[in-house]
Formats: structure tokens, C-alpha cells, sequence
């Protein structure tokens, strides 16, 4: 049975108060929610730009292998990784922990280890990071492992959700505590491959 998936755009456009400047504004729905144009693919792809200029300048000349989390940290893990200039591994692992536009407050079992990390450093991709669980579960692998250096790039973060103390090495944007969707994040599994980030209508 073919499933149709809704995915419409609409285009607002309005003056800023006392201002002349002409704004866009992108809104899409998916399923039966609607999302507005939260970040661009230009502001994501220059904020990407200088994180990697920051790996590149931090972690030469170590033994590195980035570690992406999937399915959400796909897209910011091959763009990233594509900036890193020194030789590296790239890995991935896939857990899961939303349901909806709502954390589960589960965890599910960690697939896909394949590569050896006693004594090199970790590059924790991430998608987003809001409570901090997914997170926690990780590098608690990791140092089973025998890791010798845990790092994080978050591409969004969420400090008003964030209930650990694990420190975020590299942030792309702080971010209110609202749904989000595109970029690799996904509402009930659509909307992964937007290339910009939209925000939960309410």
C-alpha cells in the first residue's frame, strides 16, 4: 500500500516593526503538524564550517575517530567529517529515545560497535542534546572502552532540558526546549532530509 507523505510549504512574508527589512519565513507541515523555518541551511552549513576549523585545530596529530549517532546525526556527522583535514575514522552507532515530538525516556540497546577505541579520542557526534541520557548511555561505553579521550559536537543543544554533567566540547546552536525537525531530526521518521531546521507550530 502506497503511504502519501504531506510535506507543503507556504511563504509568509512580513516587515519587521520600524524596520524596512522584508522577512521570509518558511513554514512546511509534516503528517499533521505544522514547522516554521527555525535555521537556515546557509547559517548550519557556516556554523559546521567553523566546528570543524576548531576540531582541526584541537585534535591534530591524535589517533581520532568520530562517532556518529544515528539515524539524527547522519547528516551533521558527513558534513562535519567532510572538513576534517587530518586522517581520522569515522564510525556509527544507533540507539533510539523519541517517540513523536516527545522523549520516551528510553533507551534502547547499542548497535554497531565495530571499531576499536582503547586509548584513541572520541568524537561523540550528536544530532541534538536535550536531557542528556542518550549521552550518558554512550560515554559510558566509551569508558568501558577504554577510550583515552571522550569528546562532544553537538549540533543542537538544549541547556534547559539538560539534566547531566558530561561537558559539551562543541556546540553548533543553543536552542529553547521545543520540537524540532530537518536537518537529520525527525517527526515520526519524516522531515530528516530538510536541509534547515523548522520548529513545532504550537
Amino acid at each position: 500500500m502506497l503511504i502519501r507523505t504531506k510535506i507543503r510549504y507556504y511563504f509568509h512574508i512580513f516587515a519587521a516593526a520600524n524596520s524596512s527589512n522584508i522577512v521570509l519565513m518558511k513554514e512546511i507541515r509534516i503528517l499533521d503538524k505544522k514547522f516554521r523555518e527555525f535555521l537556515t541551511e546557509k547559517v548550519i552549513q557556516e556554523r559546521i564550517e567553523e566546528l570543524a576549523k576548531q576540531i582541526n585545530k584541537d585534535l591534530a596529530g591524535k589517533e581520532v575517530v568520530f562517532l556518529g549517532i544515528l539515524n539524527g546525526a547522519f547528516l551533521f556527522a558527513a558534513d562535519l567529517f567532510r572538513r576534517i583535514d587530518f586522517q581520522s575514522k569515522i564510525s556509527f552507532v544507533k540507539l533510539a529515545s523519541y517517540q513523536g515530538t516527545r522523549s520516551s525516556g528510553s533507551i534502547k540497546e547499542l548497535i554497531g560497535w565495530n571499531e576499536d577505541i582503547k586509548n584513541k579520542t572520541i568524537v561523540v557526534v550528536e544530532d541534538i542534546v536535550d536531557t542528556g541520557n542518550t549521552l550518558e548511555r554512550i560515554v559510558d561505553e566509551l569508558i568501558i572502552r577504554k577510550a583515552t579521550e571522550i569528546r562532544i559536537a553537538a549540533m543542537l543543544y538544549k541547556p534547559e532540558a539538560y539534566t547531566k554533567e558530561i561537558p559539551l566540547d562543541y556546540i553548533g546552536f543553543e536552542i529553547p526546549n521545543d520540537f524540532v525537525v530537518g536537518f537529520g531530526l525527525d517527526y515520526d521518521g519524516f522531515g530528516r532530509n530538510l536541509p534547515s531546521v523548522y520548529t513545532l507550530i504550537k
